[in-house]
């Protein structure tokens, strides 16, 4: 089984490779819309079950959206002969991340991310102003973030086909049998006495 993390800065296209990875007949779901994830209210730690919108100034300084661990335990435990996609974002996925086999992230352009939140129709996150805000500032941070813990990048202002292809791409490389290196031979000590 494999566990792949398929993550990316909002409107990188997680939902759309969702659906394609799904029309290819691969076990792939959306952590937004399959409710792996949810609002919460950091300071309280609770759950916001009917957040405004579109979000008041600084909402998004105090709300979340954020993974819940115990669903992705039990992906973990449903996909053991199977590899599966889990595709989303989320702030608190240092407390999933140990439940991966690997880590795929899109990234996109500014210049892309812009249009592709003005004109997206299957999710209205990045079409008010502070949310737009938000994504633009989390956009540079994300390549750098995921290159630093060793995920898999994917470019994602190509065709869809393409992103695909690359998302399967890393995970047959990654499952991949290593070759085993021959054992170096070592002189036959001599006894020096």
């Amino acid at each position: 089984m494999t566990l792949v993390w398929v993550t990316g800065n909002s409107g990188t296209g997680k939902s759309t490779v969702c659906g394609a990875l799904r029309k290819r007949g691969h076990v792939a779901l959306d952590a937004d819309e399959d409710g792996f994830s949810r609002w919460i209210d950091r300071a309280e730690g609770e759950v916001v079950r009917d957040p405004p919108y579109p979000v008041p100034e600084g909402w998004l300084d105090r709300y979340g959206w954020a993974i819940v661990r115990d669903r992705v335990e039990t992906l973990v435990e449903e996909s053991r002969s199977r590899t599966a996609f889990l595709c989303g974002s989320a702030e608190n996925e240092a407390d999933v991340r140990d439940l991966f086999d690997l880590v795929v992230c899109l990234v996109i352009d500014e210049d892309t991310l812009r249009h592709r939140l003005a004109t997206r129709t299957t999710n209205a996150f990045g079409q008010h102003p502070e949310e737009l805000a938000a994504a633009l500032k989390w956009n540079p941070r994300m390549r750098a973030s995921y290159e630093s813990r060793g995920a898999t990048i994917i470019d994602a202002s190509k065709p869809v086909t393409e992103v695909v292809d690359s998302v399967i791409d890393a995970v047959r490389k990654a499952n991949r049998p290593r070759p085993v290196s021959p054992r170096p031979r070592t002189a036959a000590r001599r006894d020096p006495r």
